[in-house]
């Protein structure tokens, strides 16, 4: 068995769904950042425990979390709002458990769009460290997102997870990449001034993972990002095939594109000053600067009691 961190901020329309699909184990933490709407109130009526904790970011809201919430077992999967837990991937990963042979396990996900699987545009199969022994993996910031500093070796498992991208509405979906793409813009700064592109990895690389983020960063330094985006998604990774679900996906990704190299060009015109697109990102997520020194924890009536 394994114990479950799902990570919320304003998840009431999605909260409900993904408690259901992760009670499939008995330790259950809901890791809230303060949400303003129903998510804590939705939560609290399944046996899970509930943590709030201020967001900083993800790579630190992720680190912190396995240092500081106790969790029944040593093994631990991270799961956010929108995606689901499935009956193959937990059995995969109780058997991946008890082998013991790696300290974490990456897991693919299915881009679930406008009703549909978009399963060639999305890079299928792209993988996520989901399934971890605590104490053997950190998390670091990088752009909008963060990235695994692992401990021993890892390794993939076979069955994924459904993730729905855009289950709150497109509109939910721009909020949210328009805060994206203020990270991404300072991150692109920062990989054109300090980063490289790591080409053995991106021609060679020993995993999809590091093939994966090698190209994104030669993909900072090229020129028309969002058209040359959207020509490799739609035609190279066969988005076509995915229909017009496809092609709204490509294009809505292409427009991201664009929108960060507008931020980047705002950053460098010296429009704006390079912490004010962090500043906004941060105060686009709603959360409150009373709660900055300070975190909260709570047991549901009826959750299973963490065993040390």
């Amino acid at each position: 068995m394994f114990s479950i961190y799902i990570l919320t901020y304003n998840e009431a329309t999605e909260i409900a769904d993904c408690i259901q699909s992760a009670l499939r184990s008995d330790d259950v933490i809901v890791v809230d950042s303060y949400s303003t709407d129903q998510t804590v109130e939705i939560a609290s009526k399944y046996p899970v425990r509930i943590v709030q904790h201020p967001f900083e970011s993800h790579g630190k809201q992720r680190t912190w979390m396995l240092e500081t919430i106790p969790t029944k077992y040593e093994w631990v999967y991270l799961l956010e709002a929108d995606e689901r837990m499935t009956d193959e991937l937990f059995a995969e990963c109780e058997a991946a458990i008890q082998q013991n042979q790696f300290i974490g396990y990456y897991v693919a996900e299915q881009v679930m769009f406008m009703g549909k699987w978009i399963r060639y545009s999305t890079q299928y199969p792209r993988y996520q460290l989901r399934l971890l022994k605590k104490e053997k993996v950190w998390f670091t910031d990088y752009g909008h997102t963060e990235r695994e500093v692992c401990n021993g070796q890892t390794s993939f498992l076979k069955a994924t997870y459904p993730h729905y991208t855009c289950g709150k509405g497109l509109s939910r979906w721009i909020d949210k990449h328009n805060r994206y793409s203020s990270d991404e813009a300072n991150e692109t700064l920062r990989q054109l001034a300090d980063g490289q592109v790591e080409w053995s990895k991106l021609l060679w690389g020993s995993s999809e993972v590091e093939r994966r983020r090698a190209l994104k960063d030669l993909s900072l330094r090229l020129p028309f990002r969002p058209l040359l985006r959207w020509f490799y998604m739609y035609f190279l990774l066969g988005g076509i095939l995915d229909g017009r679900a496809g092609f709204a996906w490509c294009t809505l990704q292409a427009f991201y594109e664009y929108l960060i190299l507008l931020k980047v060009e705002e950053i460098q015109k010296g429009l704006l000053p390079e912490n004010h697109l962090q500043e906004t990102s941060e105060s686009q997520n709603g959360f409150i600067k009373t709660h900055k020194n300070t975190s909260q924890a709570f047991s549901v009536s009826g959750s299973a009691e963490c065993e040390k």
